[in-house]
C-alpha cells in the first residue's frame, strides 16, 4: 500500500483535501457512494466493470511483491448482480488477482471479511436504496475503509486508458473461489457487537431487510440472541429489492409492529447499511434519534474518549440542541457517510452517522452498519427494561422538509436565479432555521430541504425555492 500511496503523490493526487473536492467534481464514474447507473447502460455496464476490475486490481497490487493478492467481492440480490460480479471477477482475475467469492451478503460484512481475510481489496455490488433496475459498485481497502477522492481519481484515469499492456500473463491469471461460511462469520461479528451479559429473550422483534443483502442474516442473528422474530421482505427474487418495503419505505413495518403488538420494528435497505427504527406504537425513528439513543447512552458509561459526534448537514437541529444539554459537540460534514467517517478518524470519535440511517460505530465496524446499531438500540432496551417509545424518543426535532426535484443537462443550482432565491431565504430565517440546496451523488436529482422553528416558514421558503428551480430547469 506504501507504495500505492507514493505513486499518488509522485502524480499530484495527494496535495490538500480542498483539490480532492474540485477534481472529484469532474469524475466520470465516481459518485459520493462508489459507481452508481441504470444496469446495463454507462456506466453499470460489463465493459465498465471488467475494466474497472483491471484498474483496481492493478492500482492495488504492489509492484514486484509476487505474492497472491486477493479481492473479495460481495452483493446484494439485483437481478444484475449476476452480471456484474461475473465482469469484475473477468477484469480482476485477468489482472492477476484471486477472487473471493461470497454471494449476497450485506455492505459492512464485506468490509469486516475484506480485514478478516487479510484480502487487499474488498468489492460490494449494490445501489443501496435504489430500485432493482439500478446497481453500483463500492469499494474498500484492505482496511475495510472506502476509498478516498484521490484513489478514485486515479482509478477514473486508469479506466480511460489502455491498460492491455499491463494485464497478466498466462501463468499468473488469478483463481476464484467461493467463500461459504461468509454468512456465518459474519452472524458471530455482529453478535459480538451486543453486551455479552445480555439477551433479547422476550422481546418481540419486526425486521424488515428489504428483499435485500441481509435477507438471511439479519433474522438469524435476532433469533440467534433470543429474540421472537417476525420477518418482512426476506423473498427477494431479484426485481422486489427495496419495492415497497425496507427503510425507503417503512408502512408496511409500522403497520406489522401494530398487528403483531411487537416491542420494536427494525428497517434495513437493500445493502444493510443504513437502518431505521419504528417504536411499539407504530412511529418512524430515523437516524437522528438512533444516534442521539446511542451516543447518550455510551457517554453516559464513559465509552466515548471525546464527547464529539459526526453527522452530516442534513442531521436535525433538534437533535444539535440535544446534544448540548448532554455536553456533546455535534460535528457536521457534508453528506455522505464516506465523509463522516473521513472526519470521524480525522478526530478519533467513535460514534457517527446520517439522518437517513447510516451509523458508524467504529468499536466495531468502519463503515455503516444497520444491523449492528440496531443492536446498540436493543441493548438499551434490554437494560433499561423500557419501551421503544421511551428509550428512541429523545428530541422533538425541528420542522424539517426535503424536496426532490429531477434534472436533465446543467446544474439548476449555478443559475442566477436560483442563488438570489436562496439569499433572501436564509435572510428570512436568519439563525432561526437552515436551508441546504444540493445535487443527489447518486440520482439527477436536485435536494432541497429546509428547517425552521415553525412548519409554516419551512413549508413557504420549500415551495418558494423549488418553484425557482423548477421554472429555471425547464427553460
Amino acid at each position: 500500500m506504501a507504495s500505492f500511496t507514493l505513486r499518488l503523490k509522485r502524480a499530484g493526487y495527494l496535495k490538500q483535501t480542498t483539490l480532492e473536492r474540485q477534481m472529484s467534481n469532474q469524475r466520470v464514474f465516481f459518485g459520493t457512494d462508489g459507481i452508481r447507473g441504470t444496469a446495463n447502460s454507462n456506466p453499470m455496464t460489463v465493459e465498465v466493470a471488467q475494466k474497472l476490475g483491471q484498474a483496481v486490481g492493478l492500482l492495488f497490487m504492489d509492484e514486484g511483491d509476487r505474492r497472491r493478492h486477493q479481492v473479495l467481492i460481495g452483493k446484494d440480490t439485483r437481478l444484475s448482480g449476476y452480471m456484474i460480479e461475473s465482469a469484475l471477477i473477468a477484469g480482476f482475475l485477468s489482472a492477476g488477482m484471486d477472487v473471493i467469492v461470497v454471494g449476497p451478503m450485506p455492505t459492512p460484512a464485506i468490509a469486516m471479511l475484506t480485514r478478516s481475510l487479510r484480502a487487499d481489496l474488498g468489492v460490494m455490488i449494490s445501489a443501496s436504496h435504489n430500485p432493482y433496475y439500478d446497481n453500483g459498485i463500492k469499494i474498500f481497502d484492505r482496511d475495510g475503509f472506502k476509498l478516498s477522492d484521490a484513489q478514485e481519481i486515479e482509478i477514473e484515469r486508469l479506466i480511460q486508458s489502455d491498460l492491455s499492456h499491463r494485464l497478466s500473463s498466462p501463468e499468473h491469471i488469478g483463481r476464484a473461489v467461493r467463500l461459504d461460511d461468509a454468512a456465518g462469520r459474519y452472524i458471530e461479528h455482529a453478535k459480538a457487537s451486543f453486551p455479552r451479559q445480555y439477551r433479547l429473550n422476550g422481546l418481540k422483534i419486526v425486521i424488515d431487510c428489504a428483499n435485500g443483502a441481509a435477507y438471511k442474516v439479519a433474522p438469524a442473528a435476532l433469533w440467534e440472541l433470543g429474540a421472537e422474530v417476525i420477518s418482512l421482505g426476506c423473498k427477494p427474487n431479484g426485481f422486489n429489492i427495496n419495492k415497497n418495503c425496507g427503510s425507503t419505505h417503512p408502512e408496511a413495518l409500522c403497520q406489522a409492529v401494530i398487528e403483531h403488538q411487537a416491542d420494536i420494528g427494525i428497517a434495513l435497505d437493500g445493502d444493510a447499511d443504513r437502518m431505521l427504527l419504528v417504536d411499539e406504537t407504530g412511529k418512524v425513528l430515523d437516524g437522528d434519534q438512533i444516534l442521539a439513543v446511542i451516543a447518550s447512552s455510551w457517554a453516559e458509561k464513559g465509552y466515548m474518549p471525546n464527547k464529539h459526534v459526526v453527522a452530516t448537514i442534513m442531521s436535525n437541529m433538534g437533535l444539535e440542541r440535544f446534544f448540548k444539554s448532554q455536553n456533546i459537540e455535534l460535528l457536521r460534514t457534508q453528506v455522505g457517510d464516506r465523509y463522516v467517517v473521513e472526519k470521524m478518524r480525522e478526530l478519533g470519535c467513535i460514534i457517527g452517522g446520517e439522518q437517513s440511517g447510516h451509523m458508524i460505530l467504529s468499536n466495531f465496524s468502519t463503515t455503516g452498519d444497520g444491523l449492528i446499531a440496531a443492536l446498540q438500540v436493543l441493548a438499551v432496551l434490554v437494560e433499561r427494561k423500557e419501551k421503544a417509545s421511551v428509550v428512541c424518543n429523545k428530541f422533538s426535532p425541528f420542522p424539517q422538509e426535503l424536496r426532490n426535484i429531477r434534472f436533465q443537462g446543467s446544474d439548476p443550482l449555478t443559475h442566477e436565479n436560483v442563488k438570489n432565491a436562496l439569499r433572501e431565504a436564509e435572510e428570512q430565517l436568519g439563525k432561526d432555521g437552515r436551508i441546504i440546496l444540493r445535487k443527489s451523488g447518486t440520482e439527477p436529482l436536485i435536494r432541497v430541504m429546509a428547517e425552521a422553528e415553525d412548519y409554516a416558514s419551512v413549508d413557504r421558503i420549500l415551495t418558494h425555492l423549488c418553484d425557482v428551480i423548477q421554472n429555471v430547469k425547464d427553460c
